[in-house]
C-alpha cells in the first residue's frame, strides 16, 4: 500500500502531471493524422527523454500510447482515413455515421468507449502484473528461453499481409540483435571490421528508422491522394439510449481487448478486429453495421484501448513487449536503467503504480480533449503533406543523433528507414522485425545459459513442465491454422463425396 501511495504520489506532481498532458496531446494529434502511428512517435519522442528522470519520461510515453490508440478513431470518422491501424475497424460505421451528420455522437462513442475500455484494462493491469511477475520469479534461463521462443510464434499475426512473412521479418530482426560480441563467449559476429558494430545496433537508430523514415518513404508515393472531407459536424454527443444500447458491446470488448493485449504481439489491431466482429455477431440489428451502427464504434474503440493496457501486462512483468509500441517502451526502460521484469515489481513496486497513475489520468485527459477538440484534431488533416513529412524527416535525424551522439546511428536510421520501406512495400510489416530484434537478445542469452546449466544436453529441457507447456503452445501457435484448414478441406469433400453418392 506505501508503493502505491508513494507512485501515485510521484505522478501527482505538477511538472510530471504537465509531462502526461503533452504525452496526451501528442498521441491524439498523432493518432488523428494519417499515416503517423503511435509506435513511430514513441520513437521520436524517444531520445527526447534522455535527460528527464525514468518515472516522468515513461510516464509522458505511456499517456502518448494511450491517447494515440484512441486518436486514429478522429480522422477514421471524420474523412474515412484511419489515423492509426486499429481505428480500420472504427470507420467502418463512424464514417457513415458522420456522413449523416451524426459526427459528434460518433466521436462521443467513441470516446467515451475508449475511457471505458482502458480503465478496465488498467484495473487488470494493476491486479494481473504482480502476480504475473511474482509467477515470474520461479522462471528459470529455460523457462525464459521457452517464453521467449513462444512470443516469436505469435509474430504470426501481429501485421503485414501473412504470416510466413511476419515470421520472416521476426528472424531478421533476431539476426540483427545478434551483430556485436557475444557476452558469454566474447566472440565478435558480424562487425565486417567496424567498431561502431562492436557494441551491437542500438534500438533507437532502427526503431526511427523502421517506422518514421519508412513511413515517409512510402506516403511520398501518396502526396497527391485527396481524402473526401466533411464540411458539416454536427456536434451532438451519444444520448443515454446509446449508452444503455450498447453498455454490454463495450463490456465484453474490454474483457477481449484486455486479453488480446496480454497476449505477447497481438495488439491493438487484432483487438479491435475482434472487438468489431464479436460486436456485430451479438448485436439484434445486423444489418446496420457498414451503414453507421452505433454498436459498431463501441466494440473495437473498447477492445483496442482494452488492448493498450493489457499489453503493458507481459511488458512489465516478463519483459516480453504486448505489442509494437510498448516494444519501444521497453527499449525506454532499459534506456533509463530498469530491468523489465518480475524484479522491476520486486525492487521498484511504485514504479509500476506510476506507470498506472499515468495511464488513468491519460484516459481521463484523451476523454475530455476528444470531446471537446474534434473540430481543431480534424482540421490538423488540412496540414499539406510536403511540409509534414519534411518535418518528420528532420526530427527522426535529430532524434537518431541525439540518442548517443554519433553519426553512425543517423546512417542506421537512414538503412533502416529505406528497409522499413521495402518491408512495407512487400508486404512485410516493421513490428514483427522490431519484436524479434527485442526478444533476439533474451532468446540467446537464456539459450547460452541454458545449455551451460544443462552441460549441452538438449533433452534437459523437457524436464521443465513450463517449458513443455511453452513449446507445444508455440507449436499450435504455428501450424493450428495449416492444420485446421486442411482438415476442413478434408472434411468439405469427404461430404462432397458422399453427398455425389447419394
Amino acid at each position: 500500500m506505501e508503493a502505491m501511495f508513494q507512485g501515485l504520489g510521484l505522478i501527482l506532481d505538477p511538472f510530471n502531471f504537465f509531462l502526461i498532458f503533452c504525452g496526451v496531446l501528442i498521441g491524439v494529434i498523432v493518432g488523428a493524422l494519417p499515416g503517423l502511428s503511435s509506435p513511430m512517435a514513441v520513437a521520436l519522442l524517444l531520445p527526447f527523454t534522455i535527460g528527464l528522470d525514468p518515472i516522468p519520461a515513461i510516464a509522458m510515453l505511456s499517456a502518448l500510447y494511450c491517447a494515440g490508440t484512441f486518436g486514429g478513431s478522429i480522422t477514421a470518422i471524420l474523412i474515412n482515413a484511419p489515423g492509426a491501424p486499429p481505428a480500420v475497424a472504427t470507420a467502418f460505421d463512424g464514417y457513415p455515421m458522420a456522413k449523416r451528420g451524426e459526427a459528434g455522437r460518433a466521436l462521443g462513442m467513441a470516446a467515451v468507449s475508449s475511457v471505458a475500455g482502458g480503465i478496465f484494462s488498467l484495473i487488470v493491469f494493476l491486479v494481473a502484473t504482480p502476480l504475473l511477475a511474482k509467477a515470474a520469479l520461479t522462471f528459470r534461463p529455460p523457462e525464459y528461453f521457452a517464453l521467449a521462443v513462444f512470443a516469436l510464434s505469435m509474430l504470426a499475426s501481429i501485421s503485414g499481409k501473412s504470416a510466413v512473412r511476419n515470421l520472416i521479418a521476426g528472424a531478421a530482426g533476431v539476426l540483427i540483435s545478434t551483430v556485436g560480441i557475444h557476452l558469454t563467449t566474447g566472440v565478435e559476429r558480424f562487425t565486417f571490421g567496424i567498431i561502431d558494430l562492436t557494441d551491437g545496433i542500438h534500438f533507437v537508430p532502427v526503431l526511427i528508422g523502421l517506422f518514421a523514415v519508412g513511413e515517409l518513404l512510402n506516403q511520398s508515393q501518396a502526396l497527391n491522394v485527396a481524402y473526401e472531407r466533411i464540411t458539416s459536424i454536427v456536434v451532438r454527443l451519444p444520448s443515454r439510449a446509446d449508452f444503455l444500447k450498447v453498455r454490454w458491446t463495450i463490456l465484453r470488448s474490454s474483457i477481449l481487448g484486455t486479453f488480446i493485449g496480454i497476449l505477447p504481439a497481438e495488439g491493438s489491431t487484432v483487438a479491435a478486429i475482434m472487438g468489431y466482429n464479436e460486436a456485430k455477431r451479438w448485436s439484434k440489428n445486423k444489418e446496420e453495421f457498414g451503414h453507421g451502427a452505433i454498436e459498431g464504434i463501441a466494440g473495437p474503440e473498447a477492445a483496442n484501448n482494452a488492448a493498450a493496457g493489457g499489453a503493458m501486462v507481459p511488458t512489465l512483468a516478463l519483459g516480453i513487449p504486448g505489442s509494437g509500441t510498448t516494444a519501444v517502451i521497453l527499449v525506454a526502460l532499459i534506456m533509463h536503467g530498469f530491468r523489465p521484469g518480475p524484479y522491476l515489481m520486486n525492487q521498484t513496486p511504485h514504479f509500476i503504480y506510476a506507470i498506472f497513475g499515468a495511464m488513468m489520468i491519460a484516459n481521463m485527459m484523451f476523454f475530455v480533449l476528444g470531446l471537446a477538440g474534434a473540430k481543431v484534431f480534424a482540421r490538423i488533416t488540412l496540414i499539406p503533406r510536403t511540409l509534414l513529412w519534411p518535418s518528420v524527416f528532420v526530427f527522426s535525424m535529430i532524434g537518431a543523433y541525439s540518442f548517443s551522439s554519433s553519426l553512425f546511428d543517423v546512417w542506421v536510421m537512414l538503412v533502416s528507414g529505406i528497409v522499413g520501406f521495402l518491408m512495407l512495400r512487400h508486404g512485410f510489416g516493421p513490428a514483427p522485425l522490431v519484436m524479434g530484434l527485442i526478444l533476439g537478445q533474451l532468446v540467446e542469452e537464456s539459450l547460452s545459459q541454458s545449455m551451460i546449466m544443462f552441460d549441452n544436453n538438449w533433452f534437459q529441457f523437457f524436464d521443465s513442465p513450463i517449458v513443455v507447456m511453452f513449446f507445444v503452445l508455440t507449436l499450435l501457435g504455428l501450424f493450428w491454422s495449416p492444420v485446421t484448414g486442411v482438415l476442413g478441406k478434408l472434411f468439405a469433400r469427404s461430404n462432397a463425396r458422399l453427398k455425389g453418392g447419394d
